[in-house]
């Protein structure tokens, strides 16, 4: 527990989080404020804590200094008892991680994970998607629970588990356009695979058919593990708070099916006032 001398620091912290998480993650960020005051300064951090490990690929251009970035956190996590003189972030995330005791592990496996960010080798396989996104979306959905219902995480981790697929699916398909730009293919092969394509034919963009039948095969992916997700739904607001991102995700994978290869141009993001009412709504009725 932090002393009273050093609150004011903290409060900052905290601050500094909220409010660079409105340009980092603006759909968390809306999130966030629909969240009781004490969830919403906790999942702050840790969702500035992901958006700052999932944007390193933009901002290096070579896999080793990413590796780098991502290394200082894990060995933060390693080292460190408080994250102390590392940033404001450093500060209002080890302040959670010590209040609710999450796991430290969970956080370096996050990192782990996105160094695959970092390269432009193809996902495998489903399986090797769902194990990317279940260290990364899932994981900070299940932190999140462990933040807002600590005595219910463990019972709604399935849901956490799925819902954080459908996330990383629908992530990866309103992302295709700048990780097609720079070589990125999240579409696991064994899809492409399944509609006649290898990550070159995908790239390319020639066969329009196919890579019709690819955008299908993994949006309706996303959408089966969305319907899981939802099949285990929390009823109490507490445990559904961690979920309420979650309720984009739908709409994105509906209109991926609808667009197909369009998504390579057209945007199947929501507007503004979508996301915001989709979020309220999620709030009020605790559906995705």
């Amino acid at each position: 527990m932090s002393s009273p001398a050093a609150r004011p620091a903290l409060d900052e912290a905290f601050a500094y989080c909220l409010t660079t998480l409105r340009d980092l993650d603006r759909d968390r960020y809306l999130a966030c404020l629909l969240m009781p005051e004490p969830i919403r300064r906790d999942m702050a951090a840790l969702y500035l804590f992901n958006a700052e490990i999932a944007r390193v690929r933009d901002l290096v251009r070579e896999p080793l200094p990413g590796e780098i970035r991502l290394q200082w956190w894990r060995d933060l996590f390693e080292k460190s008892a408080n994250g102390e003189d590392a940033g404001p972030l450093a500060t209002a995330l080890f302040d959670v991680i010590g209040r609710h005791h999450l796991p430290r592990k969970v956080l370096m496996s996050m990192c782990e994970a996105r160094i695959f960010d970092l390269y432009d080798d193809p996902m495998p396989s489903r399986n090797d998607f769902e194990g990317y996104a279940g260290e990364t979306a899932s994981a900070l959905i299940q932190l999140g629970l462990m933040v807002a219902a600590p005595a219910q995480a463990q019972a709604h981790a399935e849901a956490a588990g799925h819902a954080g697929v459908a996330q990383a699916v629908a992530g990866a398909l309103l992302l295709i356009p700048r990780h097609a730009a720079r070589g990125q293919v999240y579409l696991p092969l064994d899809m492409l695979s399944a509609a006649g394509l290898d990550r070159e034919a995908f790239l390319s963009r020639q066969d329009t058919a196919r890579i019709d039948a690819a955008i299908e095969i993994f949006a309706t992916f996303g959408l089966e593990h969305l319907d899981k997700a939802r099949a285990h739904l929390p009823a109490s607001g507490e445990a559904f708070t961690p979920f309420l991102p979650v309720a984009l995700v739908g709409p994105v994978l509906k209109r991926a099916l609808k667009a197909k290869s369009g998504v390579f141009e057209a945007s199947i993001a929501s507007g503004p006032i979508g996301v915001q009412w989709r979020l309220w709504r999620a709030s009020r009725t605790r559906l995705l």
